[in-house]
This record gives structure tokens, sequence and C-alpha cells, in this order.
């Protein structure tokens, strides 16, 4: 790797270690109060993908989540108390122009998918990022195309196209009634004792990945 990019992994990785202590230091008052966790998960995810890729936000602006157009969409499994999904994935709904057609997606460079939950076999934090290439992925943009045909004839009435990522599973596939994929992966970490270490960096899959039937 180069000096770049190590920087931009070993930042991503210290976040990951301030993010899981600042989720311990909590969880104890959430559990003794009664209350859902309180992390902000888009907030961490967002950050997160800034690092990794040196895209920044908005700066408090209203619009995508990135200054490039693209989307972050996080779930958390740790403490959850539901079914973490990716939710919104797609725009229906709003007041967008182009909410609820296709061309939602050509503004779009990177759909980012954060996860946080644990490997099974160890039981180990985890934060996996898949992405997705959303203006040339043909099988993603296919299955968003029947999803919005749907939603048209009245099949699905729901705002909400949500995916199901591989929650506390070692695999690529995230689910859909739409189709269901196994999406790039560009990052996986898994936390040591001694903080969050790189398992895989896949920098390649932002120029040529692709989403594979599966």
């Amino acid at each position: 790797m180069s000096t770049t990019r190590n920087k931009k992994i070993q930042e991503c990785l210290d976040l990951l270690d301030i993010h899981y202590r600042s989720f311990q230091d909590v969880a104890k008052y959430a559990q003794k109060y009664g209350h859902p966790h309180p992390c902000d998960t888009r907030a961490w995810s967002q950050i997160l993908v800034s690092a990794l890729t040196g895209t920044p936000g908005l700066n408090r602006r209203k619009g995508a989540d990135l200054d490039d157009g693209s989307d972050v969409k996080g779930a958390n499994t740790w403490g959850a108390i539901d079914t973490p999904r990716f939710n919104g994935v797609i725009k229906a709904g709003t007041r967008s122009e182009t909410a609820g057609r296709l061309q939602s997606l050509n503004g779009m460079p990177f759909l980012y998918f954060v996860l946080w939950d644990n490997e099974p076999d160890t039981i180990k934090e985890r934060c996996r990022i898949w992405v997705v290439r959303t203006q040339k992925d043909k099988a993603f943009r296919n299955m968003c195309a029947e999803w919005y045909a749907k939603r048209d004839r009245g099949e699905i009435t729901s705002n909400n196209f949500q995916l199901h990522p591989p929650r506390n599973k070692n695999s690529n596939e995230i689910r859909n009634t739409c189709g269901n994929f196994l999406y790039p992966l560009l990052f996986c970490a898994i936390r040591e004792e001694s903080g969050f270490k790189l398992v895989e960096y896949n920098e390649d899959v932002l120029t040529s990945g692709k989403c594979i039937s599966h």
C-alpha cells in the first residue's frame, strides 16, 4: 500500500477504536435505565467512509451524504433490539424530481453500505463496508428498476427500499425480494485485544466492482 493509503487505513482503524470505546462506555447506562443505545450509526458510518475514501461530507448542508453525491447506509447489530437493515436505499416518496425513478441513481457515483456486527466464529466485533457503483452496476440498477415497477403497480406500498445485510455471517450476500447479490467488499476490520485490525481492503472495487447474482 502507498503511504497515503496506509494513513487512510490507520485513521479508519483509529476511528473504529474510538467508536467501540464510546459504544461500550455508554452501553451500561442504556441498559441500566432501559433505553436503546444512543449510538448514531448513520453519522459514524458517514465519517468512516469519508476517512477511507477521502470524500468529505456536506458540512451540514442538505443533500447527499458525501460531497460527490454519494450516499452511505449503515446498520449496527451491537446491542440491537430489532433487526438492523439498510433503510431508504433508493429515493421514493420524497420531493426530489427523480424520487421514484431509476434516474435518482444517475447523480450518485457510489452507494456505501457499512455494517457493524460480530464475526460468527470468534464473536469478535467487526466492521465491513461494501460499495456499489450506482451509475454503472447493471445488476443493482435492474433490481432497483424492478422495485420501482412493483411500487408503481401497487404491489409494494412502502417508500422504504430495504436491503438485508449478512448480519453476523461470513458472507457478502445482501438480500432483497427483487434481487440477492454478492456485493463488492471494500473494507473489513475485526477488533482484537489491542484494537481493530485490517482484514481486507479492496480499493479496486471503486473502479471495477459489480454486484453478482446469488
